[in-house]
């Protein structure tokens, strides 16, 4: 079941007394001793890095090359994401961007390199184990892909169908509750031809939710929609990230980025830049 967690990591730093007077007349030389030493060491506590636990990237990629139809797109590529996470994937339109999300859900091989998703490792990982994968993933595309002959419910019902749903109450449950977290729980009986492009872009979003999954993969997810629905599906994304999810969004959309900041991965001439 989808849990709210929040993720967050604190850093604790030693409070210095910027108003004593080391100098002072009246204070004892064994005091002036004693003091100095504290001060010190909490500069250097201060000043020590403190590295991230490799159990805490849900994404780890290291030196790992991306290919399409055998063309070397991405070279060396080196990227690592935290649980609860939300990051920006940017480059101009052909940079690679969608070939690395590919990478990430197994629609394009490992060929050399490290790459580790969801627990999985993606350079060893069988066939028979890719839809299991795929199940600690949801995946929001630009041009939604709804089952034009299905209204909402059932395209979530669908999803919840081929990963092995068998409590109907369980299933019912569910899907009512992604479509209350995205603010469709009114529209569960619309066809998608009903719904603005913002509607249909948060039904994704519920879809890509059903499973509660550890990562959500979006792909240009605003490049069909205007200024304020983009600002919308921007923000309800962060929500999901701050409730525990991670989600890396590939976008262009640099006016958002700058009114929802938060940490960028840049792709630019074959190389991804942290």
């Amino acid at each position: 079941m989808f849990t709210l967690v929040m993720c967050k990591k604190n850093a604790i730093f030693a409070n210095i007394d910027k108003n004593t007077d080391m100098t002072t007349e009246n204070t004892p030389i064994e005091e002036t001793k004693t003091e100095e030493p504290i001060v010190d060491n909490s500069v250097k506590e201060e000043e020590t890095p403190v590295a991230t636990p490799a159990e805490d990237y849900v994404i780890s990629v290291n030196n790992a090359d991306v290919y399409q139809d055998k063309n070397l797109i991405l070279n060396k590529v080196s990227l690592h994401i935290r649980n609860g996470e939300l990051v920006y994937l940017v480059g101009k339109t052909g940079s690679g961007k969608s070939n690395l999300l590919k990478l990430l859900y197994c629609d394009v091989p490992v060929v050399n390199g490290e790459v580790k998703v969801a627990d999985f490792d993606l350079y060893k990982i069988k066939s028979r184990n890719i839809q299991k994968l795929r199940r600690q993933l949801g995946i929001v595309f630009q041009d939604f892909q709804l089952l034009q002959d299905r209204n909402v419910y059932e395209n979530l019902k669908f999803i919840t169908k081929v990963t092995g749903w068998k409590d109907k109450t369980a299933r019912d449950e569910r899907i009512n509750e992604v479509l209350t977290m995205v603010g469709l729980e009114t529209k569960g009986f619309k066809m998608p031809h009903q719904l603005s492009g913002g509607e249909q872009q948060r039904v994704c979003i519920a879809r890509a939710l059903v499973n509660s999954p550890k990562i959500i993969l979006a792909d240009e997810p605003t490049g069909n929609l205007d200024p304020e629905t983009s600002y919308d599906i921007f923000a309800l994304l962060r929500d999901i990230a701050h409730a525990g999810t991670s989600v890396l969004i590939a976008t262009h959309d640099y006016l958002i980025i700058n009114q929802i900041p938060s940490r960028v991965i840049k792709i630019e001439n074959g190389k991804v830049i942290e």
